[in-house]
């Protein structure tokens, strides 16, 4: 893939983060919480992915997205470790979400994944649009 192909891809990528972003807030004014973090959590999958593709990563996985940007992100301290922790907080909350059959999740917790996704997205944002910048 040229790099001209992988600004578009990311570029659609990162649309599609601030769509889920949206689809988050709507839901939970809608008080459906559950959706909520499921759509915070794919916000900020949508962003990460963005940013990976500029460097040829497209990992298949959502584990595989997390150890992508840990390796090429956070350990090279591009992006602050607290990303990283708060990627992870969101990916448990949206497993629970999506399988745990019993869960019940509170405005609180959900208020929480929208605020972890905006600041993901908004770090994983001002990265890509350095590395833009440096390939143009």
């Amino acid at each position: 893939m040229n790099i001209k192909d992988k600004k578009i891809l990311s570029d659609v990528r990162m649309d599609r983060a601030r769509e889920f972003l949206a689809d988050a807030h709507a839901n939970f004014k809608e008080q459906r919480f559950r959706t909520a973090v499921n759509r915070a959590y794919y916000a900020s999958l949508s962003a990460i992915r963005a940013l990976l593709i500029l460097e040829g990563i497209n990992p298949e996985t959502h584990e595989g997205v997390l150890t992508m940007l840990s390796l090429r992100f956070i350990k090279t301290e591009i992006l602050p470790v607290h990303i990283i922790k708060i990627f992870k907080t969101l990916f448990s909350k949206r497993t629970d979400v999506d399988y745990g059959d019993f869960d019940t999740t509170s405005s609180a917790d959900a208020e929480e994944s929208l605020k972890s996704a905006e600041e993901i997205i908004g770090a994983i944002d001002i990265v890509r649009k350095k590395l833009i910048a440096e390939t143009s």
